[in-house]
């Protein structure tokens, strides 16, 4: 049972459904809303050209150590 909730969080979390159920929990003006979009947009954006310049340059990112069972 605890792996299968372990599995749904770690799938729920991947789509955005927590992140967006935490938005939506309250009011979001207008103008708070596209200063997040903006901000979200910069952020996707400077991601991927970061990830196209270490693919240019060679660089593999480090692996993430296995976790232990």
């Amino acid at each position: 049972m605890d792996q299968a909730l372990r599995i749904l969080k770690k799938k729920l979390q991947q789509e955005g459904v927590l992140r967006e159920m935490r938005r939506r929990e309250h009011y979001e003006k207008p103008s708070e809303k596209r200063a997040r979009e903006k901000a979200e947009g910069i952020r996707r954006t400077r991601k991927l050209a970061l990830k196209k310049l270490n693919r240019e340059l060679g660089i593999v990112p480090a692996k993430k150590p296995a976790r232990a069972k």
